[in-house]
């Protein structure tokens, strides 16, 4: 794998209550979340791309570990800074 590769697939922390918050805060159930994901990455990719409800119930319930292109893609439909989303203890992979 390439660097870019290695970072996209390294497994970060999110900060789940700050992922639920900023949902909240526009309003959407976790429906609309998965929606306004694929939206986001269809506009700057042209790619259909999302997680599903359930992984999004694990990142904002239980800071489910997920890869660093996974919580760029969250931070996309926020669009916001993925280091916004990560937990203090961010980076699980050495």
């Amino acid at each position: 794998m390439n660097d870019a590769a290695d970072e996209d697939a390294r497994r970060v922390r999110p900060n789940g209550l700050a992922v639920r918050r900023l949902r909240h805060d526009r309003g959407w159930s976790t429906d609309a979340m998965v929606e306004a994901i694929a939206r986001a990455h269809r506009a700057s990719t042209g790619v259909r791309r999302t997680i599903t409800p359930h992984l999004l119930a694990g990142i904002e319930e239980r800071d489910e570990p997920i890869p660093y292109a996974t919580l760029c893609l969250v931070a996309a439909s926020f669009d916001c800074d993925p280091v916004d989303l990560l937990a203090i203890d961010g980076s699980i992979d050495a």
